[in-house]
């Protein structure tokens, strides 16, 4: 905290009123380029103003509000002396973040804040991904550090709100439009994989909270980014878990659905893509002649096209048929769009009815398409070009090891040669010689 300046002329009542009146201010320098001035009055009492250096000469001046000559000082409309110093002070610490691009400091600036304006930074750069991470931040962040200002948000606070994540009840989702409590249920800590699942689910939102906290640190909201840079992510908690359905299974699945839903469940099995992604589809994203079907809104953001065998073209060829290129391909069986929240239930049914443990779903169907290639041999750069995928790493994570020949290859690229030759070096001892 910057110290009280002392001036015998200015810092008490009676001394003021001492002072001739005069238009020209009585100035008292605060520190290098700051004045806190005293302007005495007709009236009998006085006002406080302020200015600033801004180069070449110039000064920028502005009332700081009233003096308290006469009556006693309430700190908002009648200033005292020092009160007066630190109203000059927010003054000109205001005026140098406006200068230089920054929002203006208009109260704590809490952890919620912080995600705000985290989420309107992203949303102005068309950010994908926003509304669940928004969806995470109100359910796991804001609750339990969302009223926490920055500057006093502490390593261990994180540390222990990040570990209450993991052990926390997993929430259940809700329909939009009916607005109640969300329900929950207890993870199985004896169970490895749900244990795993939730810890994944801790990092995550811990990342979400770190990008809003080191974008405010950035936006020169908080000096340091100490306290989140120790708090660190649970290990091991992103293997790959593939689930993936057989031949026999696929078949069952497709046959256990009714109606123009058992369309889309083919759909995904034949391309690989996403539920988002087939019901966007529409008929001039076809390519009959070429055998392609053109994703042009992804989840990267990124256009691809998706390679059909026979079977897939002749899927799309049927459901295209007469079709003006602007109609959606997957259609209800009343005519209508598929909504974003359709395909679960019809799935559910048609797992129940067909015995398939666990329950299918679009997930899953997309990680049968990729696994049935990755296990006939394909090319990793391949199905990751399928999948949308930006590169191999993430195909590789999850489907490397059902490649008969991918890790052999690899291992064989990559070992240099040694150069052992097959004749030895080394002379045999002749029988029966004594050393």
């Amino acid at each position: 905290m910057a110290r009280t300046v002392r001036d015998t002329n200015l810092e008490t009542r009676a001394a003021r009123l001492r002072l001739l009146t005069r238009r020209k201010p009585y100035w008292r320098v605060l520190e290098s380029g700051l004045h806190l001035g005293y302007r005495r009055t007709k009236d009998g009492g006085g006002s406080w103003v302020a200015r600033r250096f801004i180069g070449e000469g110039r000064y920028c001046e502005t009332k700081i509000g009233t003096a308290d000559d006469l009556q006693d000082a309430d700190g908002v409309a009648l200033r005292s002396f020092k009160q007066a110093q630190e109203a000059v002070r927010t003054w000109w610490r205001l005026a140098e973040r406006m200068e230089q691009g920054i929002a203006p400091d208009d109260g704590p600036y809490t952890v919620a804040r912080a995600i705000d304006a985290y989420f309107g930074d992203r949303e102005r750069r068309g950010s994908k991904g926003l509304a669940k991470d928004r969806a995470a931040a109100r359910a796991r962040i804001l609750p339990g550090l969302g009223a926490v200002e920055l500057a006093k948000l502490t390593s261990k606070r994180i540390r222990d709100w990040h570990t209450g994540l993991a052990t926390a009840s997993k929430l259940v989702r809700t329909c939009r439009i009916v607005k109640k409590a969300r329900k929950s249920y207890a993870v199985d800590t004896k169970d490895a994989d749900a244990v795993r699942a939730r810890r994944a689910t801790a990092n995550r939102t811990l990342t979400v909270l770190k990008a809003a906290l080191n974008h405010a640190f950035h936006e020169s909201r908080i000096a340091s980014d100490e306290a989140w840079r120790k708090a660190k992510p649970f290990r091991e908690t992103d293997a790959p878990v593939v689930h993936f359905l057989s031949d026999d299974e696929c078949r069952r699945i497709v046959n256990g659905c009714d109606g123009a839903f058992r369309n889309i469940v083919k759909g995904a099995l034949l391309t690989g893509c996403r539920y988002g992604e087939l019901t966007r589809m529409r008929a001039g994203d076809f390519n009959a002649e070429a055998g392609t079907i053109t994703v042009r809104e992804s989840k990267s953001g990124k256009p691809r096209h998706v390679a059909l065998t026979d079977e897939g073209r002749a899927l799309f060829s049927e459901l295209t048929a007469g079709h003006s290129g602007g109609d959606l391909i997957f259609l209800r069986d009343d005519g209508k769009a598929w909504g974003p929240s359709h395909q679960q239930r019809p799935l559910d049914a048609a797992s129940a009815r067909t015995k398939i443990t666990p329950a299918a779903t679009f997930h899953i169907l997309r990680h049968t398409y990729a696994s049935a290639l990755a296990m006939r041999g394909v090319p990793m750069g391949v199905i990751a070009a399928q999948l949308g995928h930006s590169d191999t790493r993430m195909t590789e994570r999850h489907y490397a090891h059902l490649s008969p020949n991918y890790i052999a290859e690899t291992v064989r690229a990559a070992l240099p040669a040694l150069g052992i030759v097959d004749k030895s070096n080394v002379t045999a001892l002749k029988a029966g010689l004594q050393a």
